[in-house]
Formats: C-alpha cells, sequence, structure tokens
C-alpha cells in the first residue's frame, strides 16, 4: 500500500476539494489593497482630524504618522505572507503560533464581527450616498446596501476573472477622482494663511486630543492587511506580496497626504472642522452643485471598490476553517469552476443582509458597525503581529524570503500600537462594542468542541 492510499484510508470523510490558484498579478493585489483602503473614510475622517488637532501641522503630521505606522505593519505581515503563504491569513499565522483554538475563535470572529460587521457598514455608506443621488424611498439606503452585497457576492461567486476586473477599473476610477478633488483644492487661494493658522481656529470647543485623531486616522488607512489572504493566490508571492503591499501604501499616503492639502487650501483647519462633508464642501464652492454631486458619485465608487475587496478577502479564512474544523467542514469547498469558495460567500452575503436587516430598524447603521468591530479587530491585529515574533521563536530556520528590517523593534512597536488602538476602541465605543464580544465568546462551544 503506498503513502497515498494509506492517506485516504485514515481521512476517508474528508471531502475532496479543488484548491486556489495563482490568479493573481501584482497590478491585481495593488487594485485590491487600494480598494480595500480608499472607503468612505477619507471623505468623512479629515473633518475630525481636524477638530482634534486645530492646526495644519498637526493635520499633516497625523496623516503622515498614519502612513508610517501602516508601513511598519505592513513589513511584519510580509514577512508572514511569504513564509506562511496561505489563503486563510491571518487564521493561519495563529494557528501556527498559538494554535487550533486561538485560530478557531478568530475565523468565528471574522465570520461573524469583523469582516461581516465591515461589509455591512460599507453597504450603509454606499446606501446613503446612492439615495442622495437617486432616492427609492424611507429604506432607500438599506435597499440599496441589500443590492450591492447580493450582486457583488453572486460577482465573486462567478468567477476571480470577473471580481478582479471590476476592483482594477473601480480602483482605476477612484484615484482618477480624487486627484481632481485634490487639484480642485489646490487651485484655491488659501482661504486662512497656512503659515497663520493657530489652535484658536478651530471652533470646536473641546480639548483637543491627537490620540482620538489618530484613531480616526488608522480607521481611513484600514485595510491593507487584508494582502494576507491573497498571498496563496498571487504569482509569486514571495516577491510580489511585499512589492504590492509596500506600492500600495505609498500611493495611498500619497493620496491622503495631497488630499488633506486640498481640503486645508480650500476651506482652512477651521473650515475642516466645521465641516459634516468635507469633500462635497470644497467641491461645491468650487464647482457649485454639480461638485457636490460628483463627490457623492466618487464616495459611491470608493465603497463599491470596498465592499467588492472584502467580500473577495471575507470568505477565505471561512473556507481555511472548513479545511480544519469539522464543525464547519461544509464551508471547505473550492469549487474549481468558477475558482471559489461558494459555500463561503453564500454564508458571508446571508449573515451581512441579517446585519443590513437589523441596521435598517434602529437607523444607526453606520455607527453601530463601527462600534461592533473595532475592538475585536484590534485585538486579534495585536495577536497577528505577536505572532511573528512567536513564530520567529519557534521555527527560526524556516525560509523566510522577506525578513521585517529592524527586528524585533518593528514589530514590537508595532504591537504597542495595536494596544493602544485597542484601547481607544474600548473607550471611545458604546453598546455595538459589548455587542461584538458577546458575539465572539458565543464561539467559544465551537473552539471547545474542536480543540
Amino acid at each position: 500500500m503506498n503513502r497515498l492510499e494509506s492517506s485516504a484510508l485514515l481521512k476517508p470523510d474528508r471531502p475532496q476539494t479543488a484548491v486556489p490558484k495563482p490568479s493573481l498579478t501584482m497590478v491585481d493585489a495593488i487594485a485590491l489593497i487600494v480598494g480595500l483602503v480608499i472607503g468612505a473614510g477619507i471623505f468623512e475622517t479629515p473633518a475630525l482630524v481636524a477638530a482634534n488637532t486645530g492646526t495644519v501641522g498637526g493635520v499633516i503630521w497625523l496623516w503622515l504618522i498614519g502612513g508610517v505606522v501602516s508601513l511598519l505593519g505592513a513589513l511584519c505581515y510580509a514577512e508572514l505572507a511569504t513564509a506562511y503563504p496561505h489563503v486563510g491569513g491571518n487564521y493561519y499565522y495563529l494557528k501556527q503560533a498559538f494554535g487550533q483554538p486561538i485560530a478557531v475563535l478568530f475565523a468565528w470572529a471574522r465570520m461573524t464581527v469583523i469582516q461581516i460587521g465591515l461589509i455591512a457598514l460599507l453597504a450603509f455608506v454606499f446606501g446613503d450616498y446612492v439615495s442622495q443621488l437617486f432616492s427609492l424611498g424611507g429604506y432607500s439606503t438599506s435597499i440599496y446596501a441589500a443590492v450591492a452585497i447580493v450582486l457583488l457576492t453572486m460577482l465573486n461567486i462567478i468567477g476571480l476573472r470577473q471580481s478582479k476586473r471590476l476592483q482594477n477599473w473601480l480602483a482605476v476610477t477612484l484615484i482618477l477622482g480624487l486627484l481632481l478633488v485634490i487639484l480642485s483644492g489646490l487651485g484655491f487661494s488659501p482661504t486662512v494663511p497656512i503659515a497663520s493658522v493657530t489652535p484658536s481656529a478651530t471652533p470646536s470647543a473641546s480639548t483637543p486630543s491627537w490620540g482620538l485623531a489618530l484613531v480616526f486616522v488608522l480607521l481611513s488607512y484600514g485595510g491593507w492587511n487584508e494582502a494576507a489572504y491573497i498571498s496563496a493566490e498571487i504569482h509569486h508571492p514571495q516577491r510580489n506580496i511585499v512589492r504590492s503591499l509596500l506600492w500600495s501604501i505609498g500611493i495611498i499616503t500619497g493620496l491622503y497626504l495631497l488630499i488633506n492639502l486640498a481640503y486645508l487650501q480650500g476651506l482652512g483647519v477651521a473650515g475642516m472642522a466645521g465641516s459634516q462633508a468635507v469633500a462635497a464642501a470644497l467641491l461645491r464652492q468650487r464647482l457649485g452643485e454639480p461638485g457636490a454631486m460628483f463627490v457623492s458619485f466618487l464616495v459611491v465608487l470608493a465603497t463599491l471598490g470596498s465592499i467588492n475587496a472584502t467580500i473577495f478577502t471575507g470568505a477565505r479564512t471561512s473556507f481555511a476553517l472548513g479545511q480544519d474544523v469539522s464543525s464547519f467542514r461544509w464551508l471547505g469547498h473550492w469549487y474549481p469552476q468558477p475558482s471559489s469558495p461558494i459555500t463561503a460567500y453564500l454564508l458571508q452575503g446571508a449573515i451581512a443582509l441579517t446585519l443590513v436587516g437589523l441596521g435598517t430598524f434602529t437607523r444607526k447603521g453606520f455607527e453601530t458597525m463601527v462600534d461592533y468591530t473595532a475592538p475585536i479587530f484590534w485585538f486579534f491585529f495585536l495577536l497577528s503581529t505577536l505572532s511573528l515574533i512567536v513564530l520567529r521563536i519557534q521555527e527560526p530556520t524556516r525560509l523566510r524570503p522577506f525578513r521585517v528590517p529592524f527586528y524585533p523593534i518593528v514589530p514590537i512597536l508595532f504591537c504597542a500600537i495595536c494596544g493602544y488602538l485597542l484601547y481607544s476602541s474600548l473607550v471611545y465605543t458604546g453598546i455595538g462594542a459589548v455587542a461584538g464580544v458577546i458575539v465572539v465568546l458565543l464561539g467559544i462551544p465551537f473552539v471547545r468542541r474542536n480543540a
């Protein structure tokens, strides 16, 4: 009896399944990461950052710091993704470093809180802005949100080729739209002389908080870590994962700095801090109401790209969970035609639609989803970064095509930042955070059953 036959006898109930194929180029990966990161945040958070700093220097420095922090994290993830290329991403790193129970709990959290909450959050933003262009009545936002989830889930089920083609076009269109906003803002004569702006220019009476402002900045930079979930599907991962992360963060940081300079040039710090829709206010001054409508269209494109990319990466963890854990084996099927985890997509879409339904009745879908996801996200982000240090100790001889420079300073520093943001997300969030923690705790029986 050969080894293959004996293996089959040992695992007679393991379903045969296809495996992910390398189908993504570096350009596809960059488009995916840029689409994930540049969502609705850059159209909303700059006003909050300005209100919590009060100076031009403070605004620019915080957005630059956000890019540096993202770069530190990307260096850690680049080592993990190239040393352990796996469709499960963080799930696989946590499994290797801390064992199956922690990995299963993470997969449960991602399946029920982190990724699902983010999809619903983005869908609500999409619905809000499409409704400004074409309203469908009192439930317009929820209708558009549900339609976006259904259509983009079906697109990803149809196949990778169609999904990545849409993602690439959305990323290019979004960048061109942002450049138009930047050029419009930089074409202004300064509303307030930049050199003379002081903290008193901010209309907010509250005490400025750089810590809170950094939370908003890093919320806008969030999403680059999803590159870990495409490491098994990208050509030459040892080379292209690192390059795609560095290129993406460079593009995103450059765009974020330029667009904030445009906001400052056109509105000043006080104008930014007092605006509910800073990009719309900028283009309304420059181009009138058509300019404000253009911003709504741009946000629609940004959220579509983010929803599509989030749906794409979210199903990968559920697939990896199904490959390892008997209770979720039905999720562990990769269908060769089209090349996708169809069952994982369908479950993810169903849960996201359920959250949209709940948000319809609360009418606070966006805020609740932020509270719901943030603490759990930063907790597992911290553990994932710690896994790099643990795996370096456990497997010192493993081939690592990319090594984090200045180890262990970089991962320790990034862990400290994650810890601070975990603390901040608990302090600044409300009842939604409690709900997210409860849902994660409900996954403990699955952990114990499959430990």
